[in-house]
C-alpha cells in the first residue's frame, strides 16, 4: 500500500523541520517549502533518502565544506542556493 502524496509531503516537510540541529531545520525547512509540492515521485525519494543521512553531514554538505555522494550532489546544491538565497 503506498502513502497518498499529501501524507509523504506532510511527513517530508516534519522531518525535514525537525532535524535536531536548528541550522539543518532552517535550511531543510526553506527547501521542503519552497520545493516538495513541485516534486515528482523519483525526486521525493531522492529528498526522502536526504534526510536519513546524518545531520553533520548534511551541514557540511550544503555549506561547501565536504562533497555528497553523487546521487545527492545535485540536490544538495539546489538546497544551498534556496538556503542562501531566501529572505
Amino acid at each position: 500500500m503506498s502513502e497518498p502524496r499529501e501524507h509523504r509531503l506532510r511527513r517530508l516537510t516534519m522531518r525535514a523541520n525537525r532535524r535536531g540541529i536548528k541550522e539543518m531545520d532552517i535550511i531543510l525547512g526553506r527547501y521542503a517549502g519552497a520545493q516538495l509540492a513541485m516534486m515528482d515521485a523519483g525526486a521525493l525519494d531522492l529528498f526522502d533518502a536526504l534526510l536519513s543521512e546524518n545531520d553533520h553531514d548534511l551541514y557540511q554538505w550544503v555549506t561547501g565544506q565536504g562533497t555528497p555522494p553523487d546521487r545527492f550532489a545535485p540536490m544538495v546544491a539546489e538546497i544551498a542556493q534556496i538556503a542562501c538565497n531566501a529572505k
